[in-house]
């Protein structure tokens, strides 16, 4: 495998991300919106919801799922690369910065069942999130893509 092939896996990756990324910072914003139309008088408020559910439902499964699996797929690919093409061996994953690297990816992947979850929960009327609730978690996924981002950057190591 050349450098070539690295770097392309590379880029693939990082594209994957960027589109998951902006799939869950948006996809909270949505559920904000769709929480605070339960003041709205009824036909206006129904109509208003089934538009929203709609975007969500597509966010989620055209976007965020996707470019999920997308991230991961090639992710995994590149641990392949530097295990088995850079010989750095299955060690390479506890190194400090790979090992926060993937807690975080755990981190981002579990947000993102929350979020699938949440959409289940809007759909069926049983959610009891606020929009309150959806504005002060919006950021989580991105502050957890800044450690993400930072590891690898870095790859800061211990000592």
């Amino acid at each position: 495998m050349s450098f070539d092939t690295f770097n392309l896996v590379r880029g693939l990756h990082i594209l994957a991300v960027i589109a998951w990324m902006a799939g869950m910072l948006f996809l909270p914003r949505l559920f904000a919106y769709d929480a605070e139309q339960a003041g709205r008088a009824e036909p206006l408020r129904s109509e208003m919801q089934t538009l929203l559910r709609e975007w969500q439902r597509r966010l989620l499964k055209i976007i965020i799922n996707p470019s999920m699996i997308a991230a991961w797929v090639f992710g995994v690919w590149l641990i392949l690369i530097h295990v088995y093409t850079f010989g750095e061996g299955w060690a390479f994953l506890a190194q400090p910065w790979m090992a926060t690297k993937l807690l975080a990816v755990t981190a981002l992947s579990a947000w993102h069942g929350f979020l699938a979850g949440e959409f289940r929960r809007i759909g069926a009327g049983t959610s009891v999130r606020t929009g309150r609730f959806w504005r002060m978690t919006n950021e989580i996924p991105f502050l957890i893509a800044v450690i993400a981002v930072l590891s690898v950057t870095v790859e800061w190591r211990f000592g």
